[in-house]
């Protein structure tokens, strides 16, 4: 059984074909910093998405203490993050943050509560921003597409129809991820420039965020707040046919900690803070959380 996992480590750790391909096809670099393991996968070649399943591109996977554990070290690790997602954005030019996922479903929440404490920039020019001393703010949009089901529009399409109108040189889009291990809930965040299907994490795959829809790079930021049910069991048995043990009623579960509610809290302030970060590297990540609450 394929273990199901959004997480381009995960699906490279699983994956023993891989050991056979050269540099040309993927390329892969770990290093520790601050607290942080940083893990780099370069994509390169047909042959090396066929072999991982992912898209060509780079994905970035930051490992950080448990979140529900740790506080007081959210802003030097935003720091890490944020140098990461800064160097696979264009130097300079508009940016649009999008917040995806359901905020009345905890462990969705993950966009929706990121993006509101991502400071919005764009309106801040002129004589004003000369006056406040902030002509040297990058340009943020902010929106929070919410569901298909509460709007009737695909977030692919709100965020399409919103960056015909402000013409960003690149999109974030924040969203919660699925994992195929318990330990990398809440204490990883994956960055990526091949863009994300909102909803692939719970299966619900919908109009995808990528550069062939948007015509921009599309940075894709997310944090592993679930486990499918079939790939749990099989994780805690070792066994790769447990998956007969959920079926048929359990087949469909998605798994998340207790402690859920804590997690989102401080992923999403993390993941602001690295936005925040990589966006306005002359400002503190904190006072930009609390200046855009």
């Amino acid at each position: 059984m394929e273990r199901r996992t959004d997480l381009a480590l995960e699906a490279a750790e699983q994956n023993p074909e891989l050991e056979s391909l050269s540099e040309k096809d993927i390329r892969q670099e770990r290093w520790r910093q601050e607290d942080a393991a940083v893990t780099r996968i370069q994509v390169l070649s047909a042959q090396g998405a066929q072999a991982l399943g992912k898209p060509q591109g780079t994905y970035v996977t930051v490992e950080v203490p448990p979140l529900t554990d740790r506080e007081d070290r959210l802003e030097d690790l935003s720091q890490v993050i944020g140098e990461q997602l800064r160097a696979l954005l264009p130097r300079d030019g508009t940016v649009l943050v999008v917040g995806l996922g359901n905020e009345a479903i905890t462990p969705d929440a993950l966009g929706p509560k990121a993006a509101k404490m991502v400071l919005a920039t764009r309106h801040i020019q002129g004589e004003f921003a000369r006056a406040a001393g902030l002509e040297d703010l990058r340009p943020t949009v902010v929106m929070i597409p919410g569901v298909l089901g509460h709007t009737g529009v695909e977030s692919g399409e709100m965020a399409q129809g919103i960056a015909a109108v402000v013409h960003p040189r690149a999109v974030i889009a924040i969203d919660a991820l699925a994992a195929r291990s318990l330990s990398r809930l809440g204490c990883t965040v994956q960055l990526c420039d091949t863009g994300i299907s909102p909803g692939a994490g719970v299966g619900n795959n919908r109009k995808q965020l990528n550069t062939a829809s948007l015509g921009v790079p599309v940075i894709a930021v997310g944090v592993p707040t679930v486990v499918d049910a079939a790939t749990l069991a099989a994780e805690l048995t070792g066994d790769e046919d447990a998956q007969q043990a959920v079926s048929p009623r359990g087949e469909n579960m998605i798994v998340t900690p207790r402690e859920i509610d804590l997690m989102i809290l401080r992923a999403a302030k993390l993941v602001a803070m690295a936005v925040n970060a990589a966006l306005q590297p002359g400002y503190s990540p904190l006072e930009l959380v609390t200046a855009a609450q």
